[in-house]
């Protein structure tokens, strides 16, 4: 191509084609091109749909070109911001694994706490146990932390929710559990007063046992039984004593099963009764206490010979009640009573 430019400011360049048919003249703002045709030099016309083409085709590529950048820079490289809320998470995901670790510590002191109290202070206090599922309940709705999911760090937040309200939990049952345990101290000595502790007939010599809580024969069916008392031989007439203080539940008459026999509702879960009875002191409703003569011993009912059956019952469930003669026997004493309890005998009813 040749281009042929005129001498002095702002004159016309003059672009001559290879083939010499085609002139291309221009200044700074104006545009020309050779008319083969009319073999003339013609000004360029632009329609303003050229000039809104380009003007579109310009923004359309800075747009482009735009995107590109930015898609980059996002994807690839981080803002001053960015880096700033990147630390501030990281800190967070710190303090939050900080946070799980003290709440753990807080669970084992929690979990510590609940055996003391279940296996130390509701023993001292003859209290039943709190049941696990009662310590260990759970939250109803499934859509309890509904409101924290769906966020990067959702597990983390939804996690550490969780163990709060598990503890929290755990913290109320406990602080009831203390509340009860605080009124059973302060009942402590109607407590002491109310265990059935003694012997309920005189047995300095411990040979009036004729027999033991356990398996047994039965005297009248010769079968193998199991006896929920002790038998304690004594003539007609010997003082039975309330091993407890207590109020009478029960006075029944009868010539058959138990006789005549008393029932003594001693609180805190215990009862006591003394069955094959000649005579009974007290009434039903009566006030006793621990010592006090409630009846005589007697033959009466199904029994063998003249006999004191004596129970201890601790929330409905008979229980051995050698284990409640601490106030009338020495260690000795109760080591001779257990060995004596593991021979077999037969009972008197």
């Amino acid at each position: 191509m040749l281009i042929l430019q005129s001498p002095g400011k702002n004159k016309p360049i003059i672009c001559l084609s290879p083939d010499y048919n085609f002139f291309l003249c221009s200044m700074a703002k104006v545009r020309y091109h050779f008319n083969t045709k009319s073999l003339k030099i013609e000004k360029v016309k632009v329609t303003f749909k050229q000039r809104l083409l380009r003007l579109l085709s310009v923004i359309a590529t800075g747009m482009v070109f735009a995107a590109v950048v930015l898609l980059f820079a996002y994807n690839f490289i981080e803002s001053p911001k960015e880096r700033i809320l990147q630390r501030e998470i990281d800190q967070y995901k710190l303090q939050f694994a900080i946070l799980n670790d003290r709440l753990d510590k807080v669970q084992a002191v929690v979990s510590d706490l609940q055996d003391r109290d279940d296996n130390i202070y509701r023993v001292i206090f003859e209290s039943e146990p709190i049941p696990s599922s009662v310590r260990k309940a759970g939250f109803g709705g499934t859509d309890r932390y509904a409101r924290l999911e769906g966020f990067r760090n959702s597990d983390i937040i939804i996690n550490t929710t969780r163990k709060l309200d598990v503890l929290t939990s755990q913290l109320y049952v406990q602080s009831k559990s203390f509340d009860e345990v605080f009124e059973l101290a302060k009942r402590k000595e109607e407590l002491i007063a109310s265990i059935p502790a003694i012997q309920p007939v005189s047995n300095t010599d411990l040979r009036r046992i004729g027999s033991y809580f356990g398996y047994r024969t039965d005297p009248f069916y010769k079968v193998t039984k199991f006896h929920e008392g002790i038998d304690f031989t004594a003539p007609v007439g010997t003082e039975i004593y309330a091993t407890g203080d207590g109020t009478v539940t029960g006075i029944e008459y009868s010539r058959s099963g138990y006789g005549n026999c008393i029932v003594i509702n001693h609180g805190f879960g215990y009862e006591t009764l003394y069955a094959h009875l000649s005579k009974m002191s007290v009434k039903k409703g009566q006030k006793v206490k621990r010592g006090q003569v409630i009846g005589f011993v007697g033959n009466t009912g199904k029994s063998t010979s003249p006999h004191l059956h004596y129970e201890v019952r601790k929330g409905g469930r008979a229980v051995d009640p050698i284990n409640f003669f601490f106030n009338d026997i020495t260690p000795e004493e109760y080591a001779q009573m257990i060995e004596l309890s593991q021979r077999p005998s037969q009972t008197l009813d």
